[in-house]
């Protein structure tokens, strides 16, 4: 082949590979959420050691003067469970930086050495002689490969061979080796799939992060109100409990004078120790919520908790029904995570689809090569116009490629599934967000409702008083009465807790928690 041919047949494959590089494409990305970070952080600065920073209440072993914004702050910074779940990402983006790695360059070098004594016969006159020679090669070079489907190698070698059949020699050479996958493994779109699915599996384990983050502080908000629930409950049983001991005692003075029958006793008796038993299974309460408090936010679970923050609260009715349901369709954190496990999806049908595909590759390998009797001269001899020259196409395809189907048949119904599973889950998310929003509705009328029925029970106890000190009553119906005033201060109590809890719901059925309570996530 003359110099021209080999020139023409070069710049053939090279261009060859150039094309097939260029039509691997692009990857085709879909309309995925945000990025996402997991550093939680206030909207400005609180005073360090106060109460509402969550920090300098985990010093000392005193009493926890405890508001509801520090339960919060505390349960983000010391919960064991989020402390745990917050290397998840970590770990995963460790995983994308291994898939990443498969596109670093690779640097090889070997040095070989070898010696021969052996007897030969001579061709011309049939004799024996000796020959003995040595020989030593070494090479160093680069590899790579490129997301387009090429695999590129650049290497230089040097060769030092001496026998007694010929003079030393030395050999140089730098050569160059392209391999350009035209089928299966072409372009971008499959060789960058399985980066993209590890920097999915990232943002994903970040959203899964914030879901339990928002799913932690709503915990931790309605355990806090359920303690002050249990703390209220026990200050009106204590006072229940007085008021019935004061009642058994002006009774047993009126038996004693003579002014009341003796049957009056036993109803004030037994109703002293109904409070009493109240006020056991009261006290019993608020230790189990002061435990699960303290375990939420990651506390000695033997100190004691003040609760400092009012239930108090102005309710007002969910005007806003519409804009809720749309906001929790774009910052659920379920959802962002499971639309970006349905692109997971499709890149793996990417993946599998390329795999149906037989296997063409189109190679070429250039060489410059020098010869001399030195080091130094097999190198200045690079120059001189000796190269080589070899290229071609290797084709491979399985008869049957049952594996290949399967996998992609796989992939497409998992990805057809995610899909469902998306929809599904939008679904049960407005219906969540409706719920919350009619369970505010019933907590905000049970408000009124319940102080209402308080200010009537209590004018109901007022005249039951007033007939049993004229004999119009008895002991058993005033204990009565004065049960259900009691249950009437339980309920309007409850019934602002359970106000707090319900717009604690609805936040959290919007996901907008996080953001309302001012903590801060960085997109």
């Amino acid at each position: 082949m003359s110099d021209r041919a080999r020139g023409r047949a070069a710049l053939w494959l090279l261009s060859l590979l150039a094309s097939a590089c260029a039509s691997g494409g692009a990857i085709v990305r879909q309309a995925l959420p945000p990025r996402l970070q997991v550093d939680f952080s206030l909207e400005g600065p609180a005073e360090p050691g106060a109460a509402g920073d969550g920090q300098g209440l985990w010093q000392g072993t005193g009493p926890i003067e405890l508001t509801v914004e520090a339960a919060v702050l505390g349960a983000l910074a010391h919960n064991r469970d989020l402390q745990v779940r917050r290397l998840t990402p970590e770990i995963q983006d460790a995983f994308a930086e291994i898939a990443r790695g498969r596109y670093d360059p690779e640097l090889f070098a070997g040095v070989q050495a070898g010696h021969e004594r052996s007897v030969e016969v001579a061709r011309s006159t049939g004799a024996l002689f000796d020959v003995e020679g040595t020989e030593l090669t070494s090479e160093v070079g680069v590899r790579q490969a490129f997301s387009t489907g090429t695999q590129a190698e650049l290497s230089l070698s040097h060769s030092y061979s001496d026998s007694s059949r010929t003079p030393a020699q030395q050999r140089s050479r730098i050569g160059l080796s392209l391999t350009q996958a035209l089928l299966r493994g072409l372009g971008p779109s499959v060789n960058l799939a399985a980066i993209e699915q590890a920097d999915l599996e990232v943002q994903a384990s970040r959203y899964e992060l914030r879901g339990y983050a928002e799913a932690l502080v709503a915990e931790a908000e309605i355990a806090y109100w359920r303690y002050v629930l249990a703390l209220r409950e026990i200050a009106i049983y204590e006072e229940s409990l007085k008021l019935a001991q004061k009642q058994q005692q002006e009774i047993e003075q009126e038996i004693e004078v003579g002014t009341m029958a003796q049957t009056e006793s036993a109803a004030a008796c037994a109703e002293v120790a109904v409070r009493r038993q109240d006020l056991i299974d009261a006290r019993s309460l608020v230790e189990q919520r002061r435990l699960r408090l303290l375990r939420l936010l990651g506390a000695d679970l033997a100190r004691p908790v003040a609760a400092v923050s009012e239930p108090t609260i102005e309710p007002a009715p969910i005007e806003d029904l519409d804009e809720r349901l749309a906001l929790a369709q774009r910052s659920r954190a379920e959802i962002n995570e499971a639309a970006l496990h349905l692109e997971e999806r499709r890149l793996e049908t990417v993946v599998t689809r390329d795999g149906l595909l037989p296997r063409l590759d189109v190679f070429v390998q250039l060489g410059k090569t020098g010869f001399a009797g030195d080091f130094g001269g097999s190198f200045r001899n690079l120059g001189e116009d000796k190269f080589d020259l070899l290229g071609g196409l290797s084709f491979s395809a399985l008869l049957r490629n049952r594996e290949a189907e399967g996998s992609h048949r796989g992939a497409v119904a998992a990805h057809r599934q995610a899909k469902l599973a998306v929809a599904n889950l939008r679904q049960l998310v407005a219906l969540e967000v409706r719920l919350a929003a009619d369970e505010v509705e019933r907590a905000r009328q049970q408000i009124a409702a319940s102080a209402a029925t308080r200010v009537l029970q209590e004018k109901k106890v007022q005249v039951e008083q007033e007939r049993f000190r004229v004999g119009e009553s008895t002991a058993l119906m005033l204990a009565q009465a004065q049960r259900d005033q009691l249950s009437s201060r339980i309920a309007e109590i409850r019934a602002l807790v359970d106000y707090r809890a319900a717009m604690v719901q609805l936040c959290l059925a919007e996901g907008s928690l996080l953001e309302r309570r001012g903590i801060r996530l960085g997109r």
